[in-house]
């Protein structure tokens, strides 16, 4: 989520500036690569970026694939096999992913309508979760609708180019992957033309609620930052609170412990760690996180007794701490990596926090059995008859069939 809220400021600044612009999307991966589809990267005619589309090596013919997209007014797919290296000496790039990367480019045009940095925006504005769909055709290059339609969680549906019509079976399984929560590439036939659409689910970014403002909060907030987490900081302390102690944190707030999840707006993507170093405080919002019981994760600086103790004090109380409850707090906080400092702390406990958001070990990838990142892109079915396909090309694929995307 930080990409696209880098390249919305991105497109903000270029727009103030006059520049014309492109925004290259990467809409499908068959094998390796280094970016998966909903990579993204913004093109100004000076040549600035923002935003990566590969590890450093495509970007330079990306450049040029996007002025060129940028003169044309059109949009444009372009397709990297990093399997061949004919194709690398081609391109000017050695890539050595051994996999097929497939780019669209779309000039952006401010003008128009709920154009694709647009529909991103509306995407990003409320911490809601929202589908974007992406048409695009390996049939026919001369046609790429390119990204189109945004599907909110408020059940609102936005749609960008106004000439293009979407048959029902778009709109059907953009609800399905909102549902589900999971990205999907669907194959349709419009008429003569075969298209694919990366039915892309976005979710609002990680929402940390940091309970304690000491110094050792600071490089906490610094490295959430550098995620594009929505950050908190609330602390007792109006000495320690502020915004001059904490100016990366988009909220700080001076609360009671009673008081700080109620003033928190908690969803999926919330999480907490609980790190005042006063005893009372932190059990004061243990206590009222068990009562809601919404955010997905709370973590307990501090040694194991610690949280041991709270949650005897919490039992004596009359809580009920149930297996599920004690499945979301996390004490001690973060990743046994051999952390002392407080910059050290801080990358373990933003590792472990990513981990559980992800449902992943969080062992290291050397350990790892299978590929890194799933290669379900090419299971392609039909939701509608509950009868999986494989499919090797969009070719062989029919109307409304969907693959499940790793996002």
């Amino acid at each position: 989520m930080k990409e696209i809220t880098d390249i919305i400021q991105a497109y903000q600044k270029a727009l103030a500036e006059g520049q014309r612009m492109a925004l290259a999307t990467v809409v499908h991966v068959e094998g390796s690569s280094y970016r998966r589809p909903g990579a993204r990267m913004l093109v100004t005619e000076d040549g600035q970026l923002t935003g990566a589309i590969s590890g450093g090596c495509l970007e330079g013919d990306a450049l040029r694939k996007a002025l060129l997209a940028i003169s044309q007014q059109s949009n444009k797919l372009v397709t990297y096999d990093t399997m061949d290296d004919d194709d690398d000496a081609k391109f000017g790039v050695q890539l050595g992913c051994n996999g097929i990367v497939h780019i669209l480019f779309e000039p952006i045009n401010p003008e128009k309508e709920n154009h694709p940095i647009s529909l991103l925006q509306t995407a990003t504005k409320d911490r809601i979760n929202a589908v974007l769909v992406t048409l695009f055709s390996m049939t026919n290059r001369l046609s790429q609708p390119g990204t189109g339609l945004l599907l909110l969680d408020n059940e609102n549906v936005i749609r960008g180019d106004q000439t293009f019509t979407y048959p029902d079976e778009v709109l059907i399984d953009s609800n399905s992957a909102l549902e589900k929560q999971e990205s999907l590439f669907c194959n349709y036939s419009f008429g003569q033309n075969k298209f694919t659409a990366f039915i892309e689910f976005l979710k609002p970014p990680v929402s940390l609620v940091i309970v304690g403002a000491g110094n050792d909060a600071i490089p906490l907030t610094g490295m959430a930052s550098h995620l594009g987490w929505t950050i908190t900081v609330a602390d007792g302390r109006a000495n320690q609170a502020t915004a001059e102690r904490f100016p990366l944190a988009h909220t700080v707030m001076v609360a009671k412990s009673h008081e700080v999840i109620s003033q928190v707006d908690c969803d999926s993507q919330t999480v907490f760690v609980l790190m005042t170093h006063n005893y009372n405080y932190d059990l004061g919002v243990l206590r009222e996180f068990i009562k809601t019981g919404n955010p997905l994760y709370i973590g307990s600086l501090g040694p194991k007794k610690k949280l041991e103790r709270m949650l005897n004090d919490l039992k004596e109380d009359g809580f009920e701490i149930t297996e599920e409850l004690l499945s979301r707090i996390y004490g001690p906080v973060g990743l046994d990596i051999g952390a002392e400092t407080s910059e050290e702390i801080a990358l373990s406990v933003l590792a472990e926090i990513k981990a559980v958001l992800n449902k992943k070990p969080g062992t290291p990838l050397r350990d790892k059995k299978d590929v890194i990142h799933s290669r379900s892109e090419n299971v392609v079915r039909n939701p509608n008859k509950n009868r999986h396909i494989l499919a090797v090309t969009s070719e062989e694929d029919t109307l409304g069939t969907c693959g499940i995307g790793p996002m």
